[in-house]
């Protein structure tokens, strides 16, 4: 009985350990940019990326203009962010132009953009496919402007609910620590 209760107790602890081996790390993924290249995230590589599922019609719509500030804070010092524009939540433009001409006029966006993409369930770009392996179910966007959290080895930090500013102290602090 005691070996039992060793066992289940060293299983639960040690759970997430095990599922996040990383066979990949970000760096080693690519994404079409919102204007059709291909970005090979391996161009970030030692730099910190906050990957943001973005929505034009959402009302957490305006932390664009949030998300632009932080990236013009934090650029600099070694942050990306990525916007990562998704229809997955019916709430997306319906094309990669009118997403662009959106961000830019109604937010003077000019942190990375890719092609409107699936953030969530079998379609899901392969990077939510890789967060999902190797952070768990948490890493799966909830709404739109989920936030994920890359540190300089290209693993997930730490993921952020919609409603958690990208200018939130939990936010700037972590970002601060791990650049």
């Amino acid at each position: 009985m005691k070996k039992l209760i060793t066992i289940l107790i060293f299983m639960f602890f040690f759970n997430n350990s095990v599922k996040a081996n990383y066979d990949k790390v970000f760096y080693d993924f690519k994404i079409k940019s919102i204007s059709g290249e291909s970005i090979n995230l391996s161009k970030y590589k030692n730099k910190v990326i906050l990957v943001v599922n973005t929505a034009s019609y959402c009302g957490f719509t305006k932390q664009y203009s949030d998300l632009q500030d932080l990236w013009q804070k934090y650029k600099s010092k070694g942050l990306v962010v990525l916007g990562i524009p998704s229809n997955s939540f019916n709430q997306e433009k319906n094309l990669d132009s009118e997403v662009k001409k959106f961000c830019e006029v109604n937010f003077d966006i000019d942190f990375p953009l890719t092609t409107i993409t699936d953030v969530k369930g079998k379609n899901a770009h392969e990077i939510y496919k890789w967060a999902e392996k190797n952070y768990g179910k948490s890493a799966i966007p909830k709404w739109n402007f989920y936030k994920i959290l890359i540190n300089k080895e290209g693993k997930i930090e730490d993921t952020y609910s919609s409603f958690t500013n990208p200018n939130s102290d939990k936010i700037l602090k972590k970002i601060e620590k791990i650049l």
